[in-house]
């Protein structure tokens, strides 16, 4: 089964993970030649997904979590651009559907997991479950929940439930990489201000992120609850820096170099039926006129 590659970003498995002692910030030493970083990244990735998907044998889910403007868009953009489009799925969570609330919190993106050989990517995923609805409790009372709901237990049961959804998933040959985007909150102050003083970025702000921002310190305790009970060997949480967008981008497609090369990924090897097979087919083709 996957296990974490190992990362100064790595959220630890027994529970220790401090927000308030995770860095918003680059390490700025780290942070030069960014294009050539870029390039060789694009390159190292598009190989890796073309043995991935000619292997047919794993899956590769990649989770992003992040306060609004912390950058998962871009990030998501920049680190898969070079990924053949027929090998990589992104799916986008965002307030559930009526058919959605008719089952179970983790069927929306249960249905929406990646096949054998391909890369999925959720842009926010079922742990909004113990985020948006933890810090807004009142969303639950739209669940239809059965029997009477207990604030005092419902999350560490949906944690549980996650965890273990996720572990059953590893066992079958998914690789699971989840980031959390650390953006700090002046940070977000100015990335919302940017997209009100510039007209072609107006459409990406919602007043809504700011009456969100005022839940701040809710929110850093939902996060900081969910990393660490769910960040396992076979399904790791990374919190990286978000303050520079570069930086971020640079850390997490290395964190997914790093996961697929660890995976022994190879291009399938011919049998001696498939040998033979093919002798008769170039002996066919080099006599044909």
């Amino acid at each position: 089964m996957f296990e974490a590659p190992e990362s100064e970003y790595l959220v630890p498995f027994d529970g220790t993970f401090r927000i308030a002692a995770a860095s918003t910030v680059a390490v700025t030493d780290r942070n030069r030649h960014k294009g050539q970083h870029r390039r060789s990244a694009t390159e190292a990735l598009n190989k890796l997904q073309r043995v991935l998907a000619a292997g047919d044998r794993h899956a590769v889910l990649l989770v992003f979590q992040a306060m609004d403007a912390a950058g998962k868009d871009s990030t998501i953009r920049a680190v898969m651009q070079g990924v053949d489009p027929s090998g990589c799925q992104v799916f986008s969570f965002k307030k559930p559907s009526s058919l959605e609330r008719d089952h179970d919190f983790l069927w929306r993106t249960t249905r929406c997991l990646p096949e054998r050989g391909r890369i999925g990517i959720f842009n926010r995923s079922q742990y909004e479950e113990v985020l948006v609805v933890r810090v807004h409790p009142k969303i639950l009372a739209s669940q239809r929940i059965p029997g009477e709901l207990n604030l005092e237990v419902i999350w560490d049961e949906r944690l549980h439930s996650i965890r273990e959804h996720e572990e059953h998933l590893a066992r079958n040959g998914t690789v699971i990489l989840k980031f959390w985007l650390n953006v700090s909150r002046d940070e977000q102050k100015r990335r919302f201000l940017a997209r009100l003083d510039n007209a072609d970025k107006n459409w990406k702000f919602e007043p809504r992120d700011v009456v969100e921002r005022r839940h701040w310190d809710d929110y850093m305790h939902a996060y900081e609850e969910a990393l660490n009970a769910t960040s396992r060997p076979w399904a790791p949480w990374y919190a990286i820096p978000a303050d520079d967008k570069s930086y971020m981008q640079a850390r997490v497609a290395e964190t997914i170099i790093k996961a697929l090369e660890s995976i022994g990924l190879r291009y399938p090897e011919p049998n001696e039926e498939d040998r033979i097979a093919f002798a008769s087919a170039r002996q066919e083709l080099e006599i044909d006129n």
